[in-house]
């Protein structure tokens, strides 16, 4: 049976096997989807939890391994099988209340549109929930077939990946952005990883900076400048003319988090689609998942050093 074949048959655990597994204290990894959700608690994010081991999921494995000093295959081979244990079933039950459902609202298309409103909340329940979780939305459709997420109401029954914040232990003293491998990773002093997690890239070669930056601000629910000199081609750009202030929210151009470097116009920041993060380029900053952008905002501080690597 395929690893991709095994994933899948695995997402569809019944209730009552998932309660068995309570029973099992800190059993091995052995799925695919075990793998991404222990990597993320640990601080080592794969991006969105897809079920579906990929090449983000294999650099987080490496990252784990070079931690731990195990040899970096990136893979969940014996070495890492033996270390790599489950703090808790993959999975939850979630009974959806109100306040998962509050505030929901459509998205405008325009800037002109988004600087209207008080803020960009997300627009779906299934985009809400998904990304509170770390999720990619396919999986959440996957694992709960039965789901009208169009219809979503309290008391709703939900299996959820099991995820939450790193705690981490303590403040980076350096994080490095690796161009090539489209990763960004903290340390500690003394070198070991804190974090690890996908970056998106600017798109041009000329507008990628290199070498030693500082953290100049740190923000959390940043509101956006809209620049139409940057979107010179955009015919809203040429019709507006001017700048426009873009409200907070999850579903704002820089997301959750701003992370502003010595380098003028540049940072590291959250965005509105965290599937496409590694894969798609920005203009010029670092671009992370919301959940990733956020969880970054407990380790650093002004001052701290940003490496850039080719």
């Amino acid at each position: 049976m395929s690893r991709l074949l095994c994933s899948l048959v695995a997402l569809s655990v019944p209730w009552a096997l998932l309660a068995q597994e309570t029973t099992a204290e800190h059993p091995p990894v052995t799925t695919d989807l075990e793998l991404q959700v222990e990597l993320h608690r640990r601080g080592f994010s794969c991006g969105a939890i897809d079920g579906i081991a990929g090449p983000q999921t294999a650099a987080a494995v490496r990252a784990w391994q070079r931690r731990h000093e195990l040899p970096e295959s990136g893979r969940l081979d014996a070495a890492t099988r033996a270390l790599l244990r489950l703090g808790a079933p993959a999975l939850k039950r979630h009974i959806v209340v109100a306040s998962d459902l509050e505030g929901l609202q459509s998205v405008p298309t325009t800037w002109l549109g988004k600087s209207q409103l008080t803020g960009l909340a997300h627009a779906t329940a299934l985009e809400r929930i998904a990304e509170w979780h770390r999720a990619s939305p396919r999986l959440l459709q996957r694992i709960n077939p039965g789901v009208d997420w169009d219809a979503l109401a309290p008391g709703a029954e939900l299996a959820l990946p099991d995820v939450a914040p790193p705690p981490f232990a303590g403040r980076a003293a350096e994080i490095v952005v690796r161009l090539a491998a489209h990763e960004l990773e903290a340390f500690d002093a003394e070198g070991r990883i804190l974090m690890h997690c996908p970056v998106s890239i600017a798109r041009k070669v000329e507008k990628r900076p290199s070498g030693e930056l500082r953290v100049i601000v740190v923000v959390r629910d940043p509101n956006y400048t809209f620049d139409p000199e940057l979107f010179p081609d955009n015919p809203e750009s040429r019709e507006i003319g001017r700048k426009l202030i873009i409200p907070p929210g999850p579903n704002n151009p820089v997301g959750l988090a701003w992370i502003g470097l010595s380098l003028p116009g540049y940072g590291i920041h959250g965005t509105p689609d965290p599937e496409k993060i590694g894969r798609t380029e920005s203009l010029g900053c670092f671009r992370l998942a919301n959940w990733d952008a956020v969880a970054l905002l407990d380790l650093v501080r002004v001052a701290l050093v940003v490496r850039v690597e080719p």
